[in-house]
């Protein structure tokens, strides 16, 4: 499948790109971005193509990787779907729930399949948590400690305007949500508020009364990084694991499994764009609990 990778940054780099050009069934056609000139870098780094015009790229590819800022990626993945372009997005789909809705609705009139890229979620040894843990049933409460820092020295996210401009909760949030999900089930009511160093609390009600919390910072003292997702429940206490693999491993998963959507015709992945629309719409909430100081109830 011919997939034209739309974003020049590090993660598109060492990546998108990466997976891509090594991947057996996996060819990279051409490469846009906002920068002409890195995308000529990362184009020859590949020995492929840089495009100047996003639909010359679209009519040149089968899928597009989307490695760029929340907002540009939803402009770029309705313009894809809509071209009838498969979508391999990353998270979080968009920063409004108006446009996770418009790129929902284009990936759904096209009948594109679409992955969208929540790292942990293409680890094995993670999705067989999940499944093991959802299998269990009876938790009752779930937490999310997520701290880490994009601005010590040479950290290649530390100069990302949207991640500064938007913080943990747009950043690493989608993350913690993407383990949450699958074990506690549908979100209800959300509640949000500011702690120091930029961090965001989350406190979340599930369908059934079961409730979650996630802290997140991208700003934390170095000696206080931390990573640690835990369900509470009638069976005790389970840790998520770490993943095992890198992001570059991890997203050959991904390749792999838009493949399989692709060729058996179906859209059901379980991390498609209606999932991240439905992170997106969490988000969404929480950044209204907080400017309000109030509990958001989510439709149905």
């Amino acid at each position: 499948m011919r997939f034209g990778l739309f974003g020049t940054g590090h993660w598109a780099t060492e990546t998108h790109a990466a997976a891509l050009d090594a991947h057996p069934r996996a060819q990279l056609v051409g490469v846009w971005g906002r920068n002409p000139e890195r995308a000529a870098a990362l184009a020859n780094r590949y020995d492929v193509p840089a495009f100047d015009d996003v639909d010359a790229l679209l009519d040149a590819c089968d899928a597009v990787a989307v490695a760029l800022p929340p907002d540009v990626q939803a402009d770029i993945a309705v313009r894809a779907a809509t071209a009838g372009r498969h979508l391999l997005l990353d998270k979080p789909l968009a920063l409004t729930l108006e446009d996770a809705d418009r790129v929902v609705e284009a990936a759904q009139s096209a009948g594109v399949a679409s992955v969208v890229f929540f790292t942990q979620r293409y680890q094995p040894n993670v999705t067989a948590f999940l499944a093991a843990t959802a299998a269990a049933g009876g938790w009752q409460h779930a937490r999310a400690t997520m701290f880490t820092s994009i601005y010590q020295p040479g950290n290649p996210y530390g100069e990302s305007q949207w991640r500064r401009d938007h913080g943990a909760l747009w950043d690493i949030g989608p993350h913690a949500l993407s383990i949450i999900l699958p074990v506690m089930g549908r979100v209800t009511h959300v509640a949000a508020m500011n702690g120091p160093s930029g961090i965001v609390h989350l406190l979340l009600t599930h369908d059934g009364g079961a409730t979650s919390s996630a802290s997140l910072t991208l700003d934390a003292p170095p000696e206080a990084a931390a990573r640690e997702i835990v369900f509470f429940g009638e069976n005790g206490i389970e840790g998520a694991p770490a993943p095992q693999t890198g992001p570059a491993t991890a997203f050959t998963v991904a390749i792999d499994q838009l493949l399989e959507e692709v060729e058996a015709g179906t859209r059901d992945h379980r991390c498609d764009v209606r999932f991240g629309r439905e992170v997106v719409a969490i988000l969404s909430a929480a950044e209204t609990a907080r400017a309000e100081s109030r509990t958001v109830p989510l439709p149905a």
